[in-house]
């Protein structure tokens, strides 16, 4: 006789009126297969770890179903919600995540702490992934979903790609991936080159499984004057296979790569000065699921302030803004929180009258950013290279009202490591 676990998520009431399972010996059981509970079940003993570990490598796997007898021999008792958290503590929360989903874990009664993709400590960086897979050996995801994400008045369409890796391409927030579109170039007939984009999701992903990844792509088109339309002839490869992915397509991806855009973790009261144009909000948004939406060690420690400034062209293009709103709304246990600043060139205006752009809305708070960078703040730059000149440019001029030597005063912060960049 067999069961079948993915009852547990039976579409009734009684599936979500279990009780709180205490830690002693003589918690009261639950069986899997109904969620109800029963008081004559007895404490769970004679565990066998070893079992276990076979049963979440079974799960992970992709196997749905377990002898019955078998899991009942190895706990000496009904397969049940206790033994749930068992199997956790044996396989990881991981496990349990493949076996019923994130809310599954919840109602397995495992706890909402996100902590088996950390290091130990968490903030030690020497175990960072790098490499994992290379050009001439590249993993291959399966896409789990696409969706467009900006209004219909953006200029151009922007993305929200959600990767299935099976765990096998772990990453950190800041990092990148490597996507190898499909084809040949027609210039020589070679494969195509890897294209770099930043990863826009925690190390657990979306799913808070450890097992997907996501990408914040922008579509690139080329307007042709003379046609008056867009030239598909010219447009971003890789950026429109992507776009045009549906769920259960492939992907050919490469590393994680780079360390340039990692979060120093060690000092929870850190700033954290993040300025992205466009599609350069990919690594923030891990930032920010990190410190402030999911149960990590991270946002159990922080007590900084981390503030985002985002550069686009008109309010329809804003990304991510529901999650910021969200994360402002929950400032971390230690006082921790978020602040939020939009350039939007083609709505606002600066101090000369000329359209908002990304160095004059950061410019707007020079004193109070300075004052920052000088007690220790990380400041951050992601998105098109073309940012960094207007960038560098205010910065130079703020320095010079103020009368500091801007290369001494850059070259420190690069000395100290409080200076990221990732452009493209």
């Amino acid at each position: 006789m067999k069961f079948t676990l993915p009852l547990l998520l039976v579409a009734c009431s009684d599936a979500f009126t279990v009780p709180t399972l205490p830690s002693t010996a003589h918690s009261r059981s639950v069986p899997l297969y109904s969620l109800k509970a029963d008081a004559s079940s007895g404490p769970q003993t004679g565990i066998k770890r070893k079992y276990l570990k076979k049963v979440a490598k079974t799960v992970a796997a992709g196997s749905m179903v377990i002898p019955q007898a078998a899991f009942a021999a190895a706990t000496k008792t009904e397969p049940t919600l206790h033994t749930g958290q068992k199997i956790a503590k044996a396989g990881g929360i991981a496990a349990l995540a493949a076996l019923f989903g994130y809310a599954g874990t919840k109602i397995l009664g495992g706890s909402k702490k996100q902590d088996f993709l950390e290091a130990t400590p968490y903030y030690d960086q020497s175990t960072v992934p790098v490499n994992t897979y290379k050009n001439k050996s590249p993993f291959t995801g399966k896409v789990v979903s696409t969706k467009r994400i900006v209004g219909p008045k953006a200029t151009g369409e922007t993305c929200h790609i959600i990767i299935g890796h099976e765990g096998k391409m772990p990453y950190w927030e800041g990092q990148s991936y490597g996507v190898i579109p499909p084809g040949n170039r027609e210039k020589d007939g070679k494969p195509h080159s890897v294209r770099l984009y930043s990863i826009a999701s925690s190390r657990y992903g979306d799913d808070m499984t450890g097992n997907t990844a996501s990408l914040c792509v922008r579509r690139a088109t080329y307007w042709c004057p003379e046609l008056k339309a867009d030239d598909p002839a010219k447009a971003g490869i890789c950026s429109n296979f992507l776009c045009d992915t549906s769920p259960g397509d492939e992907v050919k991806m490469t590393g994680p790569s780079g360390k340039v855009m990692l979060m120093p973790e060690e000092d929870p009261k850190t700033d954290l000065i993040m300025v992205a144009t466009g599609t350069g909000i990919a690594p923030y948004r891990g930032f920010i699921r990190r410190l402030f939406e999911e149960d990590t060690p991270a946002r159990a420690a922080y007590s900084g302030e981390a503030w985002l400034f985002l550069g686009v062209a008109n309010s329809d293009a804003l990304l991510y803004d529901d999650e910021w709103q969200s994360a402002i709304a929950k400032p971390t246990v230690n006082g921790g929180k978020l602040r939020l600043d939009y350039a939007l060139s083609r709505e606002a205006t600066n101090k000369k009258g000329g359209k908002m752009y990304i160095q004059d809305k950061v410019e707007e708070y020079a004193d109070e950013v300075f004052t920052k960078l000088d007690t220790g703040a990380h400041i951050y730059f992601c998105g098109l290279k073309g940012m960094m000149p207007g960038i560098q440019d205010m910065l130079k001029e703020v320095c010079t009202n103020k009368g500091i030597d801007y290369d001494e005063w850059l070259a420190g912060l690069k000395k100290n490591k409080q200076w990221h960049v990732e452009v493209y």
